[in-house]
């Protein structure tokens, strides 16, 4: 997971809905700061071994999934499936029982829409210094606008994670329930301060879809303590969770990254999904240890370990054995298998996105091998991609982001 919380000097805190929320210490890192990482690195042209040194992140786009179901973020949309894949569709899933919260909002004139933009290039500059590097090489109206999406995300995971937040579930909840509020004016033209407005501006310029920011909320709920969730059963569950925090990004940025003629939107949302959910199932394979040492938590579907013959109690105990090595490989593959669907839509986007889209495919990727190198033991052993092979990636991306089969 990656950055660090920080109030700019003299700013509102980046989540302004609520009581004034202390920052959170040095190296703590959020769930959703994984999938934001994850985002710049698709936004990142690949120039330099340093652009990709976090690509350690979560997912830009989300899931297709290879042997089960998609979720889509839409009553219309059905995505093209390959045999054998069914459709899901998730509807928004409002807080039940809370009460709408009445929000004053304020008029920005030519002045102040700069100034907001402003603002929200100050802070992931700060946060997230290669994401805003990456954001350089795309045009400035394009820039401005994954800078909003960016920043709106950050504030939506600051609302409910970190060691200072409130551990009550109903007060979450309620913060949850007015950010929905929020985003309802966001989309409206309407905002409570000038980071809403930057967004609200930029939905102006490249019109998107609302269901996957409501649903990144949806994923934040159920990270909620108490009333979130601490396992999931099957892997339909575990899907839910990774396109609700991850591919949602992907949605999000869409519509701004932009497609080569002759594609649509309907079509290049399967493989966005795709991405995401392989990117956020290779972060789950990684941080298998971690999750359960510093959360408690295991994303593992319950399901395959029970198929597998592996225990809560074996990896509580840290232990690796042929099961264990097993039900890796599977997921292993899973994985694979998504990074095969999400290569099938870089040849859609546009030309300027496609070498960060097709750079952290071929490097996040490399995180599964990293993992069976390590016999399996995501324990002890951190899987990880070197800056050497960073550097000899690189250029085979940018060959592929022209066809070649290499």
């Amino acid at each position: 997971m990656s950055g660090q919380r920080h109030r700019l000097a003299s700013r509102q805190p980046l989540y302004c809905g609520g009581a004034d929320r202390p920052r959170d210490p040095p190296g703590h890192a959020g769930k959703v700061s994984k999938v934001l990482a994850t985002t710049a690195l698709l936004l990142v042209c690949a120039t330099s071994s340093a652009a990709f040194h976090r690509m350690a992140a979560s997912s830009w786009f989300a899931r297709v999934q290879p042997a089960s179901n998609v979720v889509p973020t839409s009553a219309t949309w059905t995505p093209r499936l390959p045999t054998g894949l069914r459709a899901i569709h998730v509807d928004n899933m409002e807080s039940p029982g809370l009460p709408s919260v009445a929000l004053e909002t304020k008029t920005f004139n030519a002045q102040a829409v700069e100034e907001a933009y402003n603002e929200v290039e100050k802070i992931m500059a700060h946060y997230a210094k290669t994401f805003y590097l990456g954001s350089k090489f795309f045009p400035l109206k394009k820039r401005k606008a994954i800078w909003a999406v960016y920043v709106w995300c950050r504030r939506t995971d600051e609302i409910v994670d970190g060691p200072t937040v409130s551990k009550d579930p109903t007060k979450l909840l309620a913060d949850l329930r007015e950010w929905e509020q929020r985003l309802d004016l966001m989309f409206d033209g309407k905002a409570v301060d000038a980071l809403d407005y930057a967004l609200a501006e930029s939905l102006k310029v490249f019109p998107g879809k609302k269901q996957p920011y409501y649903d990144m909320i949806e994923g934040m709920r159920m990270d909620l303590p108490v009333v979130g969730q601490q396992r999931y059963q099957t892997w339909d569950d575990l899907y839910l969770y990774c396109y609700r925090v991850a591919s949602t990004v992907g949605l999000m940025t869409l519509p701004v990254m932009g497609l080569t003629p002759g594609y649509t939107f309907e079509q290049a949302e399967p493989p966005a999904v795709a991405l995401g959910i392989a990117l956020q199932i290779t972060n789950i394979l990684r941080d298998v240890g971690e999750d359960y040492r510093d959360r408690g938590r295991i994303y593992l579907p319950l399901e395959d370990m029970a198929r597998f013959g592996v225990t809560e109690d074996q990896i509580q105990a840290e232990i690796v054995d042929e099961n264990y090595r097993a039900l890796m490989r599977f997921e292993i593959q899973r994985a694979r298998d998504y990074y095969a669907l999400a290569k099938t839509g870089i040849p859609m986007l546009a030309p300027e996105a496609r070498m960060p889209v097709q750079s952290s495919l071929d490097l996040y990727s490399q995180i599964l091998d990293s993992i069976e190198r390590n016999d399996y033991d995501n324990f002890r052993q951190r899987a990880y991609v070197s800056n050497w092979n960073k550097l000899v990636t690189l250029p085979l991306s940018w060959l592929r982001t022209w066809g070649l089969k290499i």
